[in-house]
């Protein structure tokens, strides 16, 4: 009956502590809320819980070995109060705090570090290392508690890598998405809102993903590429290394036209086009280029800036409305395409 007693005392004295304890972490909690640093706060929150627990189980294992006969008191369920089922319930406990710290530190940290780039894709990677930590963690502690119980982990550990293997092959595309996906995060060749073109596709990106990124033509269809071929692409990126956009605006004159008095006028649009259009930079400024003898035209080059790559059209619709009124104010004739045909009696 002492024995019990004792035992049940220990018991007693363990939960105890184990209140003391928590709420001792409580407090420490509080003070760590005031420091800069957050890693004192993850370790608190990680031992807190697992070391109340680690006392009363402690507290319980100690006053049935010291004071009481298990066999007595617990028949043929003696051999949970063993010495290998108690370091089994030791290292699930260990693996609690340890994944905890695990998830906290990565959630605090990572996400930190992801806030400071401009797109969504490593806010997902973190995700997945959370998650992914713990899933590592606790396979290693129950394979762990499995050695330790003696049970043979062989096959487990066999199945395991046969597994890994058959999903790494299952999942080749995800995975050679995903990694391409962290290549563009780290390699950054553009952002979300750049207007880029990869293979045929020109248009903005809307968002950069662990699988895939989005970009909305000009047509404003949504492309959907996957990361691995964006990542084996070239890509020209009209947002880098700034938003501004040389446009070239080809112009056609009629032979027998001026060439100096054409290219002035096409000079003039494009200092008009400067000053009344916003659209249109001043510096650098517009140029004037005469490149080609024609089959049936003189052919020049007009080039202007505009200050963000998305007013292309814009630049364009101007320049080519002033040209057709200008050129018949001149007396400029625009030649078209046409065909001599002579025929003999």
């Amino acid at each position: 009956m002492n024995s019990i007693l004792y035992g049940s005392a220990i018991v007693l004295c363990g939960i105890i502590a184990a209140f003391v304890v928590h709420e001792m972490f409580r407090w420490l909690q509080k003070r760590a809320d005031l420091t800069e640093s957050r890693l004192d706060d993850i370790i608190l929150y990680s031992l807190d819980k697992p070391l109340a627990i680690a006392i009363i189980v402690g507290s319980a294992w100690l006053a049935v070995t010291l004071f009481v006969d298990p066999e007595t008191l617990l028949g043929e369920y003696a051999w949970l109060f063993s010495g290998q089922y108690f370091a089994a319930v030791a290292t699930l406990i260990v693996a609690w705090a340890v994944s905890s710290f695990a998830y906290n530190f990565i959630n605090l940290y990572g996400r930190w570090m992801a806030s400071r780039t401009e797109t969504d894709l490593d806010d997902r990677i973190i995700r997945v290392l959370e998650v992914s930590a713990r899933y590592v963690v606790w396979f290693i502690a129950i394979l762990m508690v499995l050695r330790m119980l003696d049970v043979d982990i062989t096959p487990l550990i066999a199945g395991a890598g046969i597994a890994g293997l058959a999903v790494a092959l299952a999942a080749q595309d995800i995975i050679s998405n995903f990694f391409g996906g962290a290549v563009i995060l780290v390699d950054r060749p553009f952002a979300v809102n750049d207007r880029i073109k990869i293979d045929n596709y020109l248009g903005d990106v809307i968002s950069i993903g662990p699988r895939s990124t989005r970009i909305k033509t000009m047509d404003y269809q949504m492309v959907t590429i996957p990361n691995s071929k964006v990542s084996s692409s070239v890509i020209v990126n009209y947002a880098m290394p700034d938003v501004r956009l040389k446009i070239k605006i080809p112009v056609s004159a009629a032979y027998g036209s001026d060439v100096k008095r054409v290219k002035e006028i096409l000079l003039e649009i494009g200092n008009e086009a400067a000053v009344r259009s916003e659209c249109v930079l001043f510096d650098p400024a517009p140029s004037v280029y005469f490149l080609e003898l024609g089959a049936s035209s003189l052919n020049f080059m007009l080039v202007i800036w505009a200050k963000a790559f998305n007013l292309t059209w814009d630049v364009q619709d101007y320049v080519n409305t002033r040209v057709c009124e200008r050129f018949a104010e001149e007396g400029i004739e625009i030649p078209f395409p046409q065909m001599d045909v002579h025929m003999r009696d």
